[in-house]
């Protein structure tokens, strides 16, 4: 059909980027939005920064991590998401993954059933 968007990546809500019972406010979606946006203009295409608190966990596809881990990479994402407000920078091992933020809530409802 030609459309311009056809291989653009999906978007969930921000919101979808905090841990369970987390307040969401201004601040932090202000901070998960500049950090995924940097990512993209840094050349990464599926990804998504969820936010524990003011750690930034970073989910990339794996094809990626390589690319993630170089110097000049690193240290410039380090940099700029110390400037929008986490402490703590972390790339999630498992790669980007939809519905990741639901893993905790499932394995604490298997638990409970034991």
């Amino acid at each position: 059909m030609g459309l311009k968007t056809y291989n653009k990546q999906s978007f969930a809500c921000l919101a979808s980027r905090f841990v369970y019972g987390e307040e969401i406010n201004e601040e932090k979606l202000g901070m998960v939005d500049k950090a995924e946006q940097l990512l993209l203009d840094m050349g990464f295409n599926q990804i998504r920064v969820r936010i524990h608190g003011k750690t930034a966990r970073i989910e990339i596809e794996e094809k990626d991590f390589q690319k993630l881990i170089e110097k000049e990479i690193r240290e410039k994402i380090i940099s700029e998401f110390k400037n929008y407000g986490f402490t703590y920078i972390s790339m999630d091992l498992q790669g980007y993954r939809t519905g990741s933020m639901n893993e905790t809530p499932l394995l604490d409802s298997k638990e409970e059933k034991q």
